[in-house]
């Protein structure tokens, strides 16, 4: 063999470019947090009562919102933007639990307070002391 076929057979093989791979994980990081984000969309849709929505809009959309994050730093991966998406991400993280815990603090001092005034909110199954036995636990 001689040495101009090998460096011709050298250079004919792909050689992996990391740039690549970070654009490619950082499409699929944003596909992942679509579908994440859709599904919080669904269950806040689809789901019964406050509480299964709360759940349904804390984790998923969390989850996605990170996975977000993540995948945009891996496409844009500035400095600047990663420590601005770092940001983002604690404080969200922040802020998203205690808006779905104020949510079901209003939601619970409204069943009480109806509860109390007698205004007729009542459990299912319930009786009219408060308990499905009958029995008052205050």
């Amino acid at each position: 063999m001689t040495p101009t076929t090998s460096t011709t057979l050298a250079s004919a093989t792909p050689s992996i470019s990391w740039i690549g791979v970070a654009d490619a994980l950082g499409g699929v990081f944003l596909l992942l947090a679509a579908a994440l984000c859709l599904t919080s969309a669904v269950g806040l849709l689809r789901l019964p009562d406050l509480y299964s929505r709360m759940h349904a809009a804390s984790k998923p959309q969390a989850l996605g919102m990170l996975v977000m994050l993540v995948g945009l730093g891996l496409t844009m991966r500035q400095e600047l933007d990663v420590g601005m998406m770092a940001l983002i991400a604690v404080f969200q993280l922040l802020t998203i639990p205690v808006s779905a815990h104020l949510l079901a603090r209003a939601k619970y001092r409204e069943v009480i307070g109806a509860q109390e005034q007698g205004t007729g909110w009542q459990a299912p199954g319930a009786t009219a002391t408060g308990t499905p036995d009958g029995e008052d636990r205050r």
